[in-house]
């Protein structure tokens, strides 16, 4: 998941505040909330010299993303550094950012869990996802599944769908504790239904498999069909196989090739090796041989073990101009998907 800045404009009022700072507080609020940036600078520049957390992170925000003046990381991470010290959970989740980035500081995994620490501590939900990952990958700190999953849990009850995602895959794996199918339908579900792509992949193999819920064909279809709208390409190679076999749907060729076509079209081998092989066969459309070629061809040069003896056969029925043909088909497709 990509890490995101906080990037919600703050004020925070200081009891003891000078007219002079009250003053250019409201002017920096009042001109961020009309997106006035340019004009923003200077009154929120004069507050955070004088020391307001609120416009210290405000113009921390403005520097990281080049809104009223050009941007500047390392000016950045100061100011947010200033309003981290003052306890703005916002800024502490910022500056865990800029460590785990190398954005205005040399890369830190350490000063990151520090930071997403404290203001994770603070209720901040993404920093308790950030702060989870660290956990999980042991990146500046030993791995721990169990905090992980204490962190998982804590962003995931916020609503954090990759949370509520990767709380369910440590719940399946039986990571930072006991294997819960149970636990981790409940969270995929959660995440699903916030249109989490892997974890309406996820739940729907849960279903297919019948863990932690009684399987239901129909559900695993459902699921994996949002997942597969979503462009998951191991949803939609799955809902093809569902197709080709009739499982939760009926048998239907036609739907099959099309989301095996979605898939192989993602560089999905398996997809790659059944498209070429429907087209092989004319199942759910008119044979294509070079089509056919082209696709157990791209499978094959991924390792698909099936597709090399099927583009044998392919040889034997193509001839060599033909051969050649779907081959540079291939390479077309290959130069349309770099990665």
């Amino acid at each position: 998941m990509p890490m995101r800045y906080a990037t919600a404009l703050t004020l925070l009022l200081a009891a003891c505040m000078t007219a002079a700072v009250a003053g250019n507080v409201a002017d920096c609020a009042r001109l961020l909330a009309g997106q006035e940036y340019d004009a923003a600078v200077t009154p929120c520049a004069e507050a955070a010299e004088m020391g307001d957390a609120g416009s210290q992170f405000n113009l921390g925000v403005l520097y990281a993303t080049g809104k009223g003046v050009p941007a500047d990381d390392v000016k950045a991470f100061n100011w947010f550094a200033m309003a981290a010290e003052q306890g703005v959970i916002g800024a502490q989740f910022n500056l865990g950012l800029m460590y785990a980035t190398g954005r205005g500081v040399p890369r830190d995994g350490a000063g990151a869990v520090e930071w997403y620490g404290r203001s994770a501590t603070g209720g901040h939900a993404e920093a308790q996802y950030n702060l989870a990952v660290m956990y999980d990958t042991g990146d500046g700190v030993a791995p721990d599944a169990p905090k992980a999953v204490e962190w998982y849990k804590k962003a995931a009850e916020q609503g954090h769908a990759f949370a509520q995602l990767n709380l369910g895959v440590m719940y399946d794996d039986g990571r930072g504790g006991p294997e819960d199918d149970a636990q981790a339908v409940k969270w995929y579900r959660k995440a699903a239904e916030l249109g989490h792509s892997g974890a309406q992949y996820n739940l729907g193999v849960m279903y297919a498999n019948g863990d932690g819920v009684s399987k239901n064909d129909s559900k695993a279809v459902k699921w994996y069909l949002k997942a597969a709208e979503n462009g998951h390409d191991e949803a939609q190679y799955n809902l093809g196989v569902m197709y080709a076999n009739g499982e939760g749907v009926t048998e239907n060729d036609g739907q099959a090739l099309d989301w095996f076509a979605k898939a192989a079209d993602q560089g999905h081998a398996n997809a790659q090796y059944n498209l070429g092989v429907m087209y092989t066969n004319g199942e759910g459309t008119p044979e294509d041989l070079l089509e056919a070629f082209m696709w157990v061809d791209l499978a094959a040069a991924q390792g698909e073990e099936k597709a090399e003896s099927v583009r044998n056969l392919l040889r034997e029925r193509l001839t060599p101009e033909q051969i050649a043909e779907a081959q540079r088909r291939s390479r077309e497709w290959l130069e349309r998907h770099p990665d």
